[in-house]
């Protein structure tokens, strides 16, 4: 069997501390920057379709010609 000694064990250690890190951190950005855009942006969207729907907000068209 093939041994690389104390320092290879301390090297792939550090090498997989610093993958797992990077992938917590990955993972977390990836969590507070999709997770608005996937709840966020789709539940304003069907407010607003609702609001519309029961005559709160002016339909597209309306919306369009207002000079207001």
């Amino acid at each position: 069997m093939e041994t690389h000694g104390p320092l290879g064990t301390l090297w792939v250690s550090i090498g997989l501390i610093c993958f797992y890190t990077a992938l917590i951190w990955l993972n977390t950005l990836l969590g507070f920057f999709l997770t608005p855009l996937l709840t966020g942006v789709p539940i304003s969207w069907l407010m607003d379709w609702r609001k519309r729907r029961k005559g709160e907000l002016p339909t597209d068209s309306e919306a369009a010609t207002y000079q207001g």
